[in-house]
């Protein structure tokens, strides 16, 4: 198990939760998702979930990551984050331009990174191709806590009576909400306010692309 991280804003751990953080830091790195609750009871041999929720609201508060309580995948470690991607010049589209010369600045992703109960999603289909959203493709989405003060047009994770969860251009007009496609195949989805509920906003698209991944 690899040495905690140092970290110099976060407040002070006791050891139930130092051991917790660094178990999750261990997994987290090997698989690259979080674990379940009853993982991270099963590794702190212990045979109820309390404590480890306990656990994870103190870490919480203290700065250390950042949870939905009742919903352990959506655990996030907040240590130290990576200074970001350089920016190595301009590519073109067409004609050629010159190598890339010194690094001037960086692709900062820890204010995203960084966002609270951020989550992810496959999508499945294609009404949202127009916005450039494939069949494939990973949405990260950022809970909504307050749907009335979305803007028109923000593109929203949407549970929606017998259709399941939809990703969607959402607009509200007094007590209707209209869940809109990008793309002219598919009809809106106009109902009731109360009977839509929006789960997230979307933040970025991670898209597979020839055995890599690419933000886009």
């Amino acid at each position: 198990m690899p040495a905690p991280i140092s970290h110099s804003k976060q407040a002070e751990l006791t050891p139930a939760q130092q051991e917790l953080y660094d178990w999750l830091t261990a997994y987290i790195g090997e698989h690259r998702h979080s674990p379940s609750i009853r993982q991270m009871m099963e590794a702190m041999g212990l045979r109820s979930p309390a404590p480890i929720q306990s656990r994870l609201r103190h870490l919480q508060q203290k700065g250390w990551l950042t949870w939905q309580e009742g919903q352990a995948r959506t655990l996030q470690l907040l240590g130290e984050l990576n200074p970001g991607v350089p920016v190595l010049g301009v590519v073109a589209a067409g004609g050629l331009v010159e190598t890339f010369d010194d690094v001037q600045e960086h692709l900062d992703f820890s204010t995203l990174l960084e966002r609270r109960g951020l989550f992810a999603l496959t999508v499945h289909g294609d009404s949202m191709v127009d916005a450039h959203i494939a069949d494939g493709d990973m949405v990260l989405m950022e809970p909504v806590s307050n749907p009335s003060r979305l803007r028109p047009g923000t593109i929203v994770s949407a549970l929606v009576p017998g259709s399941g969860t939809t990703l969607k251009h959402f607009f509200r007009t007094g007590n209707r909400v209209t869940l809109e496609a990008a793309n002219p195949a598919y009809e809106p989805i106009v109902l009731p306010a109360d009977q839509v509920t929006v789960q997230g906003q979307l933040v970025a698209v991670w898209r597979q692309v020839r055995g890599g991944q690419a933000a886009v």
